[in-house]
């Protein structure tokens, strides 16, 4: 079960019904309150479709206390809220949250969601923990670089390409893969990517 949950639409958007939950999505969205995946022209896009999670309810802030350029950026005239969320509904208007939309990785035009090539690389039973993020590259525009805390210190960079060669298209596939010792976390335990660019 989850539940959508966001700062600037306290305290919640969309929720699992408890009866008929959906794994893998956030639920629907909760009375009041309207949601929308919208390509990057604002135009709302169908289900299956990829873009950017747009609210619109009693719960959306009104603005950034003292902050007018950074809420002129987030809400419309209109109160909706651009949450920054890349997401998609399904058939049945469950919600399912893919990345931020900061953090997407274009990939000679292809999109990469880092959360998804972190998820395949914590299958291998030798990493503790993986942040992906985008680094410029002048073939591709983009490649996706790979961060690896090591659960066993007999993991390769060799080992981890080929175990991700036989799960990942090719453009999603890291080209660069470097080891740490750690990766930086907020104080929630949250991988920051931000200090990892």
């Amino acid at each position: 079960m989850g539940a959508s949950r966001l700062t600037e639409a306290s305290p919640v958007v969309c929720i699992n019904p408890l009866d008929s939950p959906k794994l893998g999505t956030v639920g629907l969205p909760v009375p009041s309150t309207e949601v929308t995946v919208r390509d990057d022209m604002g135009s709302i896009l169908g289900p299956g479709e990829e873009g950017e999670v747009w609210v619109r309810g009693p719960q959306v802030m009104q603005g950034y206390w003292q902050r007018p350029e950074e809420t002129r950026r987030v809400l419309t005239t209109d109160g909706w809220l651009r949450t920054g969320d890349i997401g998609t509904f399904d058939p049945r208007g469950f919600l399912q949250l893919l990345d931020r939309k900061k953090d997407l990785i274009i990939v000679s035009g292809f999109k990469v969601f880092p959360n998804e090539v972190e998820d395949v690389t914590m299958l291998h039973p030798g990493v503790l923990e993986a942040a992906v993020i985008g680094v410029p590259d002048a073939r591709t525009g983009e490649a996706v670089k790979l961060f690896v805390v090591k659960r066993d210190a007999a993991l390769t960079a060799a080992d981890l390409t080929k175990f991700l060669q036989a799960r990942l298209v090719n453009y999603k596939r890291p080209h660069i893969i470097e080891f740490r010792d750690s990766l930086p976390k907020s104080n929630i335990g949250k991988i920051l990517r931000k200090e990892l660019r």
